[in-house]
């Protein structure tokens, strides 16, 4: 039987444990220290602890560190690393390298259950949700950690459809971004309880054709989506915000596909659904996947919609596209391969 992972747990459960274990209860604020300070990656490291205790915890937990298993370096600088779950599964985490910032993309889950038309990880299919160990092993076994400056959750996965244990896993970190479909329930919880930026994954204005591309649309429609936002005061307008205070930020992440989202029309579409909303619109470039009739627009076009929807009252920006020769860019990740050849990789 696997020993329990140390990274997750909260400072109230890490006392529960020490206790548990016949600790003084002051060893938990120690262990705390070590591993989301110190980021040691074996109880064996935790000096200040006496060997008895150190061996206590090592019979029953591990530290739930462990390294990615490869590593593939784009001509850009953009690193995808691969790294096996507690229980040996797989999942993609990207390391997007910018000057003096430096974005992480963390996946949630193994595949994903929302089977949007334009992503590999949706055709991947469902294996299962990711630990808070699991979610933070990406960050903390991470070559190049203590260089980070963001963290986004638009890797493998819904984050909506795991929120207990990314809500755990996004406790400490700060500049952190959640992405998501629109699960009702989750976006209720989450807008509730966390103070992490927000991004809708939106791509298409118009309620019917975004079902087409997004099949959570049928559950819980962008219109109720924008609705429900609209009931926070950092995602209005008007909203009055004291002077000083911290902001949570919301965008709509907008992949753009020739000749099925990008005309005068659906940017219009666009400023009327988002009107009143203090949000930014982020114009997704598409790469191609297989058997698939969707498309992607010219640089050229891309600029024309920014600046068409900027002008009209939507901040919007092109972001770069990353990593996309090893298939690390929006859309391509997936660890189906692996998965079928779950014993093979050492």
């Amino acid at each position: 039987m696997l020993n329990k992972s140390l990274l997750g747990q909260s400072p109230e459960e890490l006392k529960e444990i020490v206790v548990g274990l016949g600790l003084p209860a002051f060893t938990a604020k120690q262990i705390a220290g070590w591993i989301y300070g110190k980021h040691v990656d074996s109880i064996d490291k935790m000096t200040n602890l006496s060997l008895d205790a150190r061996r206590r915890l090592s019979e029953a937990y591990t530290i739930g560190c462990s390294a990615p298993v490869k590593c593939q370096r784009s001509v850009d600088g953009t690193a995808k690393y691969l790294y096996r779950t507690s229980d040996g599964h797989f999942v993609e985490t990207v390391y997007i390298p910018d000057g003096d910032r430096a974005t992480l993309c963390v996946s949630s889950q193994v595949g994903c259950k929302m089977g949007c038309a334009f992503c590999m990880t949706g055709r991947q299919g469902f294996v299962r949700s990711l630990s808070a160990a699991d979610i933070l092993n990406q960050i903390y076994s991470l070559p190049e950690r203590d260089t980070l400056t963001n963290i986004v959750f638009m890797g493998q996965g819904e984050p909506m459809d795991n929120l207990d244990n990314v809500l755990r896993a996004t406790e400490g970190p700060k500049r952190i971004t959640v992405s998501t479909v629109g699960l009702a329930k989750g976006l209720i919880r989450f807008l509730d309880e966390s103070r992490c930026h927000l991004a809708i994954s939106l791509h298409h204005p118009i309620p019917s054709d975004r079902a087409a591309l997004m099949p959570a649309e049928k559950v819980f429609g962008i219109a109720d989506i924008v609705a429900l936002l609209k009931q926070y005061d950092f995602c209005r307008k008007s909203a009055h915000r004291p002077e000083g205070a911290a902001q949570r930020r919301l965008s709509f992440e907008y992949i753009v596909f020739k000749g099925i989202n990008d005309t005068r029309r659906h940017a219009d579409a666009l400023i009327r659904l988002l009107d009143g909303l203090d949000c930014r619109i982020n114009l997704i470039r598409f790469h191609d996947i297989p058997d698939t009739p969707l498309k992607g627009v010219s640089d050229e076009e891309m600029i024309a919609l920014r600046d068409y929807l900027t002008n009209h009252g939507l901040f919007t920006t092109v972001r770069a596209s990353r990593g996309q020769d090893i298939f690390a860019a929006c859309g391509l990740l997936s660890t189906a391969e692996q998965e079928k050849n779950i014993n093979k990789i050492p």
